[in-house]
Order: structure tokens, then sequence, then C-alpha cells
């Protein structure tokens, strides 16, 4: 494969074969899926994917990613998580991120995954990116989920510091929690919602066409929009990460992953990866430069193709076509 890219793909639009759906979990909260299955063609396809998101994404951001693993042969489900995208709110505020605890997404993630694993062929992957890279690995250390493999995209295994101790972000996060801020925002938001920021921009990609996408989709779907997360969102957030240092969880965990990562990143710890990937026993690394920021999977072709290449090698070696 000397190029991955499909001139004729819109990332844009969504493809007519897509199924966009409502899901309803145990609880009754009604969440927004995405289902882009094989066309009916003889021979089974090559498995299922599904794609997990991270803080503030919506499924059309990785269109082209699921595009390039359909051409690949695989279904693609993507659901939006609980609070976010076309899944709702669950806080007051339309524009702020906030969760009571991770632990009601990892319950979200493994109703979801199991009903999905029963409808979809395999062999099962499961692919987390960031924040959603996060909620996968814990899902999976805690042996609440099990599938074929998976594909952590820059996942947020400890939030990047910006040179302030952990606990000390925490403790701060906990006294706003407990004088009744926890459902606002942490963080002011640093750009107009429907006009790109450079600044922003640098964090997340190389790529500005493939950034200025979100604000296509902000424009076109204003539901997705969310910006800052709560501080509750920031209590929980540390509080969720230092359960994914529990080194004898790690260890046991025997799932094939791939991890992809980027050394420079500034939105997540890669220090905290690196050990984290040290101790999976079926861990593997594709490791990047300053050639690439925080979103891998929507950075220029170069290391898109680099990505792309290595998630599919290594899914042809730990979950070959049944």
């Amino acid at each position: 494969m000397t190029d991955l890219q499909d001139e004729r793909f819109d990332r844009r639009s969504i493809p007519p074969d897509v199924i966009e759906e409502p899901w309803t979990g145990p609880d009754g909260w009604e969440f927004r899926e995405l289902d882009w299955p094989q066309s009916v063609q003889p021979g089974a396809p090559r498995g299922s994917v599904l794609f997990m998101t991270g803080r503030a994404d919506f499924y059309e951001k990785y269109l082209e990613t699921f595009h390039d693993f359909h051409v690949q042969g695989w279904n693609v489900t993507s659901v939006d998580w609980r609070g976010q995208g076309g899944s709702g709110r669950c806080g007051p505020h339309p524009h702020v991120g906030h969760i009571d605890d991770f632990a009601t997404w990892v319950a979200d993630l493994v109703a979801f995954f199991d009903q999905w694993r029963v409808s979809h062929a395999g062999p099962h992957v499961l692919i987390g990116h960031s924040m959603g890279g996060h909620l996968v690995l814990r899902a999976m250390t805690e042996q609440r989920i099990h599938p074929d493999a998976a594909i952590l995209s820059a996942p947020m295994l400890a939030p990047a510091g910006g040179g302030m101790p952990e606990w000390t972000a925490q403790g701060i996060a906990k006294f706003m929690c407990a004088i009744g801020r926890g459902e606002r925002r942490a963080w002011k938001p640093i750009e107009n919602p429907l006009e790109p920021y450079v600044p922003r921009q640098a964090l997340l990609t190389h790529d500005a066409e493939r950034y200025s996408d979100e604000f296509f989709w902000f424009r076109e779907r204003p539901f997705v929009r969310l910006g800052p997360g709560s501080w509750r969102w920031v209590e929980r957030a540390y509080a969720s990460t230092r359960l994914l240092r529990d080194r004898q969880k790690l260890t046991r965990m025997d799932v094939p992953v791939l991890v992809l990562a980027t050394a420079t990143d500034e939105l997540v710890d890669h220090a905290t990866i690196e050990r984290a990937a040290r101790l999976l026993p079926k861990a593997e690394m594709k490791l990047f430069g300053p050639e690439s920021a925080h979103e891998i999977f929507r950075e220029v072709d170069a290391v898109r193709n680099a990505a792309l290449r290595s998630c599919f090698a290594f899914l042809d070696r730990v979950a070959p076509r049944r």
C-alpha cells in the first residue's frame, strides 16, 4: 500500500450506506450510534471495529478513518459517549463536558460492547482515542470486556500536567466540587466555536483542512459542539487515570494492543503511556515525534498513512480473518 488516502472521499458528508440511529442503554439513556456495515457480497467481512472517540469529540470527526477501515473490509461502528456529541448532556450547560464518574462511561461501554459483539461479525476490534483510549483500557484491565485486539491512539492515561503536580490539580478540582462548582467549566473556552483557532490546532494536528472539518460540523450539526470539561470531570479524570497504574491489572490484561503515541504530545502524558505499554504483556507501540500532534488519525497524510499501515499490519497478525 503506497497511499491510503482516497481523494474521492468527502469528510464533510455522511456516506449513503452509513446508518445513524439511537441506541438505548440499560438505564434508558439514549445514545447516538453510527454503523457502517460492509455491503452485501460473497464472503464474510474482515471483521468489526468499534471506534470510541475522545473528550468533547463526536463521530463525524473520524469519518475519514472509518472509511479507511471500511475499505479494508471492516464493519465500522461508533457511538458518542454519554454527555457529548449527539448523546445528550449530563449537566445543565450544553457546552460543558460533565460526568458524575468515569465508571459511568465504563459501564456504558461494557453494555454497548456486549450487544455489539453479538450482532457483528468477528474478529472484534476496539479502537479508542485519547479519553476513549483511557476508557477502553480501563474496561479491559477490569476484565469487563474482551475484544480480540485493541488500538489505543494517544490514550489519556494521565493528563498533561502543564507543570502542576497531579495532587495539586486534583486537590483544586476537589475543592471546586466541594463548594458547589462541580458542574461548571474548569477552564475558559479558547476559541470562537465556529472559527478555527491556530494555537488550539497546534495541539491537535498539523493539517489545517482536517482541523477545519470540526468547525464545518459545528455549523452543520450544532448539537455536537462541546466546550471545556467540568470541575467534576477534572477531578474524576485524575481518579480514573490513577486506577490504570495498577501494575497487577496491567500485567494480567492479555488482549493484544497497539499503542499509537506522540512523544511531544501536549495533552496527555507520554511517559505514563510508555510505562503502561511496557507492562502490558501483548502491547506494541508505534511512536511519532514532532511530526504528529495529539490527533494522530487526523494528522497530515504522511503520519496518517504510517499509523494506518501499523494498524492494518498489527490486525493481520493478531486478529486474522475467521
